[in-house]
């Protein structure tokens, strides 16, 4: 096949044409375990709430890329020098960063392949995919592991303002419809800069930041933490886990054979190999939902009646509060619940729980955003902002709350 015909363009509603730069890049586009993205929400269960929220993240990654060719053509423009390996790895970092994601994101971290971060995940896949490209891949796996010298790399890819971030808050707000969340990406990779190795931010931007980092907690507690969003990614997390709790009684469980083997066995980092790997890239989110469809007519009460709460959409009721709930009554619930419905303490605990969500627009302990001053001094964005809100978003926000099925009409 010849080269020419690799170099496609894809159409996105939010840039407009994104074009492949080479035919390496294509055929990681290409490649089964990426194209797998396809069948990964990128949201979630957010379709719940905004029910324009089916975008995938095989559109992020995408997106991700379009704006790191854009975020190379202006730092080349202003004198900082990438090689064209350099320039390649950066394309191949951001591509595959979210590759290690499980199915509906993060519920399958909480729940049957614990412990296992999907950038641990991702990374695996990075190396297999090396090994297949014949070391391709090697300057774009330094680069992720923070193992290259050039520091601002790593930054377009992983820090407080980065491609990934500014594509899934444009990204998110569109599908969601939450104008909130909108963020100008043109502008903000129009005023980076390169001091020193390290990414900055043009004083002349120092607006853009602002808005940015105002859109990003506006989008945490609006779409990423709302608490219906919350209540049915929880609820996904007890189904896999009750799954996986009546297989280890001997009690048999109906599900696709990759499903089943994640349900079967605990795996840690440790134990991936090609064989798991594999296994891992077959599943998706068409895994998830086909057994809970199945599995609301098991015999168990509590996974039949977790997943009719998914498929029906008629989740657990959720109190939030800016103070803890107490054990007592939680306890008074859980005991009701149980009561009500005949079924033992332990299993009522799937219907009756407590948490908190954390919400920080950035963080000052992180790697900082940096402004680069017209006298050529740095500071952080935080200190040098006029705006008060700015030092509220350095703030953590907690907020706590409690689930518990409706019909226990708790005021």
């Amino acid at each position: 096949m010849s080269n020419t015909n690799k170099l496609k363009i894809f159409n996105d509603p939010i840039y407009g044409f994104i074009t492949i730069p080479n035919p390496l890049i294509y055929d990681l586009i290409q490649h089964p375990y990426f194209q797998r993205l396809r069948r990964i929400s990128q949201m979630g269960l957010s379709s719940l709430v905004y029910p324009g929220a089916n975008h995938t993240r095989f559109h992020h990654a995408l997106g991700c890329l379009h704006i790191m060719q854009k975020a190379i053509q202006v730092l080349r423009f202003k004198n900082t020098t990438i090689s064209a390996e350099e320039e390649n790895a950066l394309y191949i970092a951001i591509l595959l960063h979210d590759i290690g994601h499980g199915p509906f994101s993060h519920a399958m971290e909480r729940s049957i392949v614990e412990a296992v971060h999907h950038e641990e995940i991702s990374l695996l896949f990075m190396n297999k995919l090396n090994v297949e490209f014949d070391g391709q891949l090697s300057l774009a796996i330094q680069i992720f592991k923070e193992e290259y010298p050039r520091k601002f790399m790593l930054q377009l890819i992983s820090s407080q303002l980065d491609m990934d971030r500014m594509d899934y808050l444009k990204r998110d707000s569109f599908y969601s419809g939450v104008e909130e969340g909108k963020i100008n990406s043109d502008r903000l990779i129009q005023m980076m800069n390169v001091v020193d190795d390290v990414l900055v931010i043009e004083e002349k931007g120092i607006y853009s930041v602002e808005k940015f980092l105002m859109a990003r907690r506006l989008m945490y507690w609006q779409v990423y933490l709302h608490k219906t969003s919350l209540v049915a990614e929880l609820t996904l997390t007890n189904i896999l886990k009750r799954a996986k709790e009546l297989y280890q009684k001997g009690i048999a469980i109906t599900c696709s054979d990759n499903l089943l083997f994640f349900i079967e066995n605990k795996i840690s980092l440790t134990d991936f190999n090609d064989v798991i790997l594999n296994k891992f890239a077959q599943l998706d989110d068409t895994d998830i939902v086909g057994a809970i469809k199945h599995w609301q007519n098991h015999q168990d009460f509590t996974l039949s009646s977790l997943s009719k709460m998914i498929i029906n959409r008629d989740l657990l009721k959720i109190k939030m509060n800016e103070d803890k709930f107490s054990k007592e009554e939680v306890q008074e619930l859980t005991e009701q619940f149980s009561k009500t419905n005949n079924i033992g303490l332990q299993e009522a605990k799937y219907f009756v729980f407590k948490g908190k969500i954390r919400n920080q627009a950035y963080s000052k302990l992180a790697e900082p955003i940096r402004i680069l001053k017209k006298d050529g001094s740095i500071e952080d964005v935080a200190l040098l902002s006029d705006q008060l809100s700015l030092k509220a978003l350095s703030k953590q926000v907690t907020k706590y709350f409690l689930c518990f099925p409706k019909q226990l009409n708790k005021n």
